[in-house]
């Protein structure tokens, strides 16, 4: 996998079992129905290639992901509906998109070197990992415009505490790096020279690990959230003893990284 078939949106690079993809060709561009259609199939691609083990999704330059397309929303205010059954299917699409990239059974990293706003923010409030240089900040913008970012809070509220999470939706205001670190938003914040290179590191690290547990692990770990605790303790006894029984553990026990 070298490249996806619409590169102006989404180009898929994979390296040392890293698949990294790369929003708007390298330029700048908001979530429009397009983009949300090739992210959604660059990630289902990559879930679905054996030799990419994690994935990164990065946008770079000075806007990470501003979020929806605000100018397609405006030409679909002319639609009969005043544009309702488009909004239904943009958000459907785009909540199915950032599904995928939670339940992705490898590990997904957002690469942030700049603002993401709105929806980019729920992009990557989305990925399991987010590394964020000091150019980064965040913001749900909703209240500003006379809205409220509610989709996008589904994913940040199961990032950051609830009211981290309140002083995002009802000020509105562009929060820095530093803040998304203390909220627990971004796991690591590095000089902009250092981004690229710290990111590549962890996310060839990850690479390296056992996939199977990892998918399996992953998945576990999302559902049993949201379930009381015996219950969280019998799934994760399952999967783990599964864990332990994965042949390829099995076989590698004694030599292999896994159990360095």
């Amino acid at each position: 996998m070298n490249q996806m078939p619409a590169p102006d949106l989404v180009t898929a690079t994979l390296t040392d079992g890293v698949c990294t993809l790369t929003l708007g060709g390298g330029k700048a561009h908001p979530l429009s129905s397009a983009m949300i259609a090739a992210l959604h199939a660059a990630i289902t691609e990559a879930n679905e290639t054996a030799d990419a083990n994690v994935i990164v999704i990065d946008g770079p330059g000075h806007i990470f992901c501003a979020g929806h397309d605000l100018k397609e929303i405006a030409r679909h205010r002319a639609d009969p509906d005043d544009g309702r059954v488009y909004l239904q299917q943009l958000f459907d699409d785009c909540a199915a998109m950032m599904q995928a990239v939670t339940f992705s059974p490898k590990p997904t990293i957002a690469k942030v070197d700049g603002i993401a706003t709105a929806a980019g923010l729920q992009l990557v409030a989305a990925c399991d990992l987010a590394f964020a240089s000091h150019n980064a900040s965040f913001c749900l913008p909703g209240v500003n415009n006379g809205g409220f970012c509610t989709t996008p809070a589904v994913a940040v509220s199961r990032a950051v505490g609830r009211k981290h999470l309140m002083e995002l939706l009802l000020s509105g205001e562009v929060k820095d790096a530093a803040w998304g670190l203390r909220a627990g938003l971004v796991n690591e914040v590095t000089d902009p020279s250092e981004l690229a290179s710290r990111t590549t590191a962890f996310a060839r690290t990850l690479a390296t690990r056992n996939p199977g547990p990892i998918a399996a692990g992953k998945g576990t770990t999302l559902r049993h959230l949201d379930i009381d605790l015996p219950a969280a303790y019998d799934l994760a006894t399952e999967t783990m003893i599964g864990h332990f029984m994965d042949p390829d553990r099995i076989a590698h026990e004694k030599t292999s990284r896994w159990n360095e």
